[in-house]
């Protein structure tokens, strides 16, 4: 079977790691920075969110539209499939109306990597080593030095090449890590430098391993994902466990939820493993209770409203929702808003922490929003003052 993997990721070596680390403490791998169209990544930059069009490339109309709810979802980086000339014919259009830098998924074919380029995409997905001889790894390399392009090499447990499976005799970290350095090279051969890496796999501890091992052999920016992770509630569970194990250690400057679900879900759940870090804050943070005999009011309904009425603001704010007086008080002293149910009908508002004032339950709902965007508005105000940015 040829030489075997050697590392596995072991309860052992988080304990080690968790026991050196101050409490809520993240210290972020040092690596260079790229531009990905004018978004930093790498470096002292925040650690983007980036999701992929599910659209035919070539019907720009409907692209374009799914890419302005992933913009509205808030990604950073988005990137559509280019597998034809139709594709990066339509791609000039679909670069010029989004908002965010576009990155040109390209397979095999080095011709839509050329199309792409020069059709204005930020980055090419692409993987030289796999788009033929070194000339066609020139000229794309001179196509995205020519036009500004970053590229982002994209190794998968998957799709791992011939070669590396007989020496392994199966996907593992060291295969992973040794594809992303080939490819690599060939890029570093050509003096380019404007790329990041992924080492993706569906399994999350080889997933957590590969990156770890490519995290200390590399220096470049490093994109983040459990590859074919499942549905909504699946996919984001493997997601948070892996991409967070990762972001927590320090690992990772740009991450992908990949779900089978609509593309702004991805953004969704990207930001929501972010927040639960403190790495990025966006929207709303809700605190909710799971509810019991105690509540006071029907808890899970309320939430489920409320992130929903709320889905729209975009400052970084935290609304804690809890159905009593056990926890209640104790959650609402940590965040900006807070309702802890009461009897009669009646709940306690808290504003920073402090009790203001009660609300019924047929203008909970409502209440509680206008306090929310209200709040979202006098942060926004006080920014506009302050060089500091929300995120």
């Amino acid at each position: 079977m040829g030489e075997r993997c050697l590392s596995v990721v072991t309860p052992s070596v988080y304990i080690a790691a968790m026991s050196i680390r101050p409490w809520r403490d993240i210290a972020r791998r040092p690596s260079r920075q790229i531009m990905v169209g004018n978004v930093p990544v790498g470096g002292d930059a925040p650690v983007t969110v980036q999701t992929m069009t599910n659209t035919i490339t070539a019907d720009a109309r409907a692209t374009i539209d799914q890419i302005r709810r992933c913009e509205e979802a808030g990604a950073d980086i988005i990137r559509v499939s280019c597998p034809d000339v139709e594709s990066t014919a339509a791609l000039k259009q679909i670069v010029r109306a989004s908002r965010v830098p576009i990155v040109a998924d390209i397979h095999f074919h080095y011709r839509r990597a050329l199309e792409a380029a020069d059709a204005g995409a930020a980055c090419l997905r692409i993987n030289p080593g796999n788009i033929g001889s070194a000339e066609r790894v020139r000229e794309v390399v001179n196509a995205a030095k020519a036009n500004g392009c970053a590229i982002r090499i994209g190794v998968n447990a998957g799709s791992l090449e011939k070669d590396l499976l007989e020496k392994y005799g199966e996907p593992c970290p060291e295969a992973l890590v040794e594809s992303a350095l080939d490819h690599i090279r060939l890029l570093e051969d050509h003096d380019f430098r404007e790329y990041k890496v992924a080492v993706k796999a569906s399994d999350i501890f080889l997933a957590v391993a590969a990156y770890q091992q490519l995290a200390e052999a590399v220096d470049c920016p490093l994109h983040l994902g459990i590859t074919e992770a499942g549905g909504l509630r699946g996919g984001t569970v493997k997601s948070a466990i892996g991409i967070g194990s990762l972001l927590w250690f320090g690992i990772g400057d740009t991450i992908r939820v990949s779900l089978s679900a609509e593309p702004e879900e991805e953004v969704r759940v990207g930001f929501e493993i972010l927040k639960g870090l403190g790495i990025r804050n966006r929207g709303v943070r809700v605190v909710s209770c799971p509810s019991c005999a105690r509540q006071g009011f029907d808890v899970i309904r309320t939430v489920q409203t409320l992130e929903e009425r709320l889905s729209h603001i975009r400052t970084p704010l935290s609304l804690s929702v809890l159905g009593c007086v056990v926890n209640g008080p104790g959650e609402a002293r940590e965040t900006d808003i807070g309702i802890t149910g009461g009897g009669n009908g009646k709940h306690m508002v808290y504003l920073s922490g402090v009790t203001d004032h009660h609300v019924r339950d047929d203008q909970m709902v409502d209440h509680i929003v206008k306090l929310v965007e209200g709040k979202a508005a006098e942060i926004e105000a006080a920014q506009i003052d302050s060089p500091i940015a929300a995120e």
